[in-house]
């Protein structure tokens, strides 16, 4: 979040609601969205730690609220960050720490739990197939993430047969 906060603030200022809303707008409804005091704890260590600058600014009528922008250093954090690559092996995976201990420990059947996960997969896909049909068409970046999570969850349900075949 805090990453994805600099970048967004790369495009100029903004307040924590403006930053939710781009998230928003640019990542669709099937991205868990954070809730907005999330995003404004996040801005204060983003703050603390030297990143961005806070700002008060007055509106008539209205409380003040407080803009943010990237200082020197919270730019050069985000081109970094652009930088770097995504390394995230699931061999920590929860449900495959389930599967490994149900039979030693006899609290579960394997065969059971992966049908159980299996369709959860499914359940998720459904639900990912819905928010595509629902989600503007032309917001390709909404798409892909939708088209994304959907390829991780065929290649888990692939991967589920697998387990299924081997422990069967």
């Amino acid at each position: 979040m805090r990453l994805a906060l600099l970048a967004l603030l790369a495009k100029g200022p903004a307040h924590g609601y403006e930053l939710g809303q781009a998230l928003e707008r640019l990542l669709g409804a099937a991205y868990p969205q954070p809730n907005v005091g999330q995003i404004y704890v996040t801005l204060s260590r983003l703050e603390k730690s030297g990143l961005i600058e806070g700002e008060q600014v007055s509106q008539h009528n209205r409380p003040n609220k407080k803009t943010y922008r990237l200082t020197a250093a919270g730019e050069e954090a985000a081109l970094a960050w652009f930088e770097e690559t995504s390394h995230e092996p699931r061999v920590r995976d929860e449900f495959f720490m389930k599967l490994a201990l149900a039979h030693s420990t006899g609290l579960a059947d394997r065969i059971t739990l992966i049908n159980k996960q299996r369709r959860q997969y499914l359940n998720a896909m459904r639900e990912l197939s819905r928010l595509a049909a629902a989600e503007d068409p032309d917001n390709r970046v909404s798409q892909l993430l939708i088209e994304g999570a959907m390829l991780h969850l065929q290649a888990d349900l692939d991967w589920l047969e697998r387990c299924q075949e081997e422990l069967e």
